[in-house]
């Protein structure tokens, strides 16, 4: 069974209502516009109970088969953009300067919206599907907030699948992965505060800008000395801020950054580290540091019955030479493994790449491959279909 002929027919509609989305993008619990686009198009496809309001701007929609069923399933798309300008330069690009769709949310969405067209339509399975458009993941954990307001005691799953575009594979071909697929994320704050003085006068102050420096530079010993080489970490520095004149010895200094790991004992480690080394350097120089190390989302972790009924799914759109194992994990964080601590499920790739020089997710000139949305949703619907059968299609 490849592609829906019926979803096929309605790609147009699909493409527009993407380039409608691009061109309206919203940061994480600020999705309005998409939620009411989304809610307006439910009712339109006939869905059988839409609700709102959940985690702020998420939307849930009930579409119920045409026989009845104990089975339920859980389909997920994230709704939000990013804070960056965008540099397509589209006919459909940001009307909002400054927030930007560079990590396809707006075709993830589109492609739930195109399998509960379908799903509505035919109804061709037994049980319950509930579809999750979900706010914030790229900041403030929306997934999360979701369950913790109740999402699978209103809407019970028995499993719940996800999937995102990636660019770096080929257009329409599937990824899959048992255990992590992508990391656990951290955030890092570090505020080091000395003694300001003039930059002649060194001497006289305590220099937060040096300490910064040895800072950064042995942060980066926690990977190569401290984590055991088999597993897999990262600690990356990005923001330093400090100072507001050539000749000026700030008093304080700030680091920010990110660390990513799969296993808890690493995660542990690594939070550990980064408050001794930032604390011990800055004592050490006569400075202070605080540290905060934030847990973000923990890894996502595919469960291998769910990820073989995903693939099936996937086989049964491309075909199987279209669906390859992900040799390894992305270091890539998603709030996708808050659905998967709470329930059996599977989170894939979908290639988007267009064979050039495709700009990557989380880039200004990153824009989704309108050619891959029916391929999503027909994975979507397909997973419906097969795991939901009606006693005749058994």
């Amino acid at each position: 069974m490849p592609i829906h002929n019926r979803i096929a027919e309605f790609h147009p509609d699909m493409t527009e209502w993407r380039r409608d989305i691009h061109a309206h993008p919203e940061l994480a619990f600020e999705e309005k516009r998409t939620a009411a686009l989304v809610a307006e198009k439910l009712k339109a496809f006939g869905v059988d109970e839409i609700h709102t309001g959940i985690a702020k701007t998420g939307v849930v929609g009930v579409i119920r088969g045409s026989e009845p069923g104990a089975g339920a399933i859980g389909l997920r798309a994230d709704m939000d953009a990013l804070p960056i300008l965008e540099e397509t330069g589209k006919p459909y690009a940001s009307t909002n300067p400054g927030v930007m769709h560079a990590c396809g949310h707006d075709g993830h969405t589109t492609m739930l919206l195109g399998a509960a067209r379908y799903l509505a339509e035919t109804r061709n399975f037994a049980g319950t599907v509930y579809l999750f458009f979900q706010p914030a993941e790229e900041f403030g954990g929306g997934a999360e907030v979701m369950i913790k307001e109740g999402l699978f005691d209103r809407f019970p799953a028995d499993r719940v699948f996800g999937l995102h575009n990636w660019p770096g594979i080929p257009a329409g071909t599937f990824a899959w992965r048992n255990g992590p697929v992508m990391a656990a994320v951290g955030g890092i704050d570090i505020a080091i505060t000395g003694k300001g003085a003039h930059g002649a006068m060194p001497n006289q102050g305590i220099d937060p800008v040096l300490i910064g420096a040895h800072v950064i530079t042995a942060l980066q010993g926690i990977v190569s000395r401290n984590l055991d080489p088999v597993d897999s970490g990262v600690v990356s520095i990005t923001w330093l801020e400090g100072g507001f004149a050539y000749n000026v010895i700030p008093e304080t200094v700030k680091l920010r950054g990110t660390a990513r790991w799969f296993t808890r004992e690493a995660g542990d480690l690594i939070e550990k580290r980064v408050i001794e080394t930032a604390e011990g350097i800055a004592r050490a120089f006569g400075a202070t540091a605080e540290v905060q190390f934030r847990r973000a989302y923990p890894a996502t972790v595919n469960e291998v019955e769910s990820t073989a009924l995903a693939r099936a799914a996937a086989i049964a759109v491309q075909g199987e030479q279209r669906v390859a194992e992900m040799p390894r994990p992305t270091m890539g964080g998603e709030d996708f493994a808050f659905m998967l601590e709470k329930k059996p499920g599977a989170y894939l790739m979908l290639g988007g790449g267009r064979g050039g020089d495709d700009a990557s997710v989380h880039h200004p000139k990153f824009d989704f491959n309108d050619e891959i949305l029916p391929v999503g949703a027909s994975w979507f619907a397909t997973l419906a279909e097969q795991l939901l059968p009606r006693k005749d299609a058994a």
